[in-house]
């Protein structure tokens, strides 16, 4: 199981905004360092908690000074951007990256950019798979494109001058496009059916029960199977809120406590969710209450918390509920003590995952 790190990310109202870019991009530099597989950066435009604005501007910030981690989006919001502008972005970042970069797509999940940009209450599904279609007709075609759809309609034909470069495009570094990644949340998803159809993997959101979690592989088999493929756990990420101490106790006092960083971003969370009546995905069981549904409960129940010895167990055993997968993606939360922030980082690469690679391996030849 490889190790990679996926941050949306969120900070408490209030800390200044350029100390925690300088803290998000330590982060993704620090994950380079240490050897993590990948990082996934979100996006959010109308929201100060989750802070990056353009998940493409970061990747590009970062590209040069990182060595050999893959960068991915997470997501870019496709309805809320025109597809001739994505096309163009990703084309760029890809060079900049040299083929280390993932192209996360979605169709956004914060109301309030949906408002902003509006499309609340359009079908973003539709605008979604209209704006994935032309990036890549874009990207496989010639100028001028000609390209008309429900939403967006792309040309340069009035304006093409191709011995100046005049109105052609991009395409990216990896042909014929860098792999696709979708972010899931909704328990027995039929859009992963659809995706895995297409060829792209998925990522399982670390806000997600783990019997949740468990149900987007037999989708992600499903859709393979429509298109010929033989779905493979390695092409399974899965994200998880994950703090990683020298004891038990230092672990506990920051990641479980409701006043800790933790604690702030799944009450961010659930505080969002709960104003449009969707806090299911939180509840291990759906015949609980929403009032039941806490913070504390909500922390308990997700996070992963310890010394070295009790976070593989726990690792461990959520494999155990979820199944097999490739990729453990690390959930960044905001650095409330960076010092203990970066041990878990450190702790988690370097102890952590070497143990439940052992003991994964050791079952695996027992069976």
């Amino acid at each position: 199981m490889k190790l990679g790190f996926f941050t949306m990310p969120m900070h408490p109202p209030g800390r200044n905004y350029t100390q925690t870019l300088k803290e998000d991009r330590e982060a993704v530099l620090l994950a380079d360092r240490l050897g993590y597989a990948e990082a996934f950066i979100g996006e959010h435009v109308t929201d100060v908690c989750e802070s990056i604005t353009s998940c493409l501007t970061f990747i590009a910030s970062v590209a040069h000074e990182t060595k050999s981690i893959r960068l991915g989006s997470g997501t870019v919001n496709l309805p809320n951007n025109h597809p001739a502008q994505v096309a163009a972005h990703v084309a760029m970042v890809d060079h900049m990256l040299e083929g280390r970069f993932i192209f996360g797509i979605g169709p956004g999940g914060l109301r309030s950019d949906m408002e902003a940009f509006g499309n609340l209450d359009r079908d973003r599904n539709a605008m979604f798979v209209e704006a994935i279609d032309q990036i890549f007709a874009i990207w496989a075609g010639d100028a001028p494109y000609n390209l008309k759809g429900q939403f967006w309609d792309i040309t340069t034909e009035r304006t093409l001058i191709r011995e100046a470069g005049q109105g052609v495009m991009m395409t990216p570094f990896q042909q014929p496009h860098p792999p696709i990644v979708v972010t899931v949340i909704v328990p027995h998803s039929k859009g992963l059916v659809s995706a895995a159809r297409r060829g792209w993997t998925p990522i399982s959101a670390n806000f997600l029960q783990p019997v949740w979690a468990a149900t987007h592989w037999p989708m992600y088999e499903q859709g393979c199977a429509l298109s010929g493929r033989r779905a493979d756990p390695a092409d399974w990420r899965v994200c998880k809120s994950i703090f990683v101490a020298d004891d038990d106790a230092s672990a506990r006092r920051y990641a479980k406590s409701v006043d800790g960083p933790y604690g702030f971003y799944y009450w961010n969370l659930l505080t969002k969710r709960r104003a449009h009546g969707s806090v299911d995905i939180f509840k291990h069981d759906l015949a609980l209450a929403d009032a039941a549904v806490s913070v504390e409960y909500v922390l308990d129940r997700l996070v992963i918390c310890g010394s070295v010895s009790a976070v593989v167990d726990q690792l461990l055993a959520f494999r155990e509920t979820v199944g097999d997968f490739g990729t453990l993606l690390y959930a960044g939360h905001d650095w409330g003590d960076p010092r203990l922030a970066r041990r878990s980082m450190e702790l988690m690469a370097e102890k952590v995952m070497p143990a439940v690679n052992a003991a994964i391996g050791s079952s695996s030849r027992a069976a």
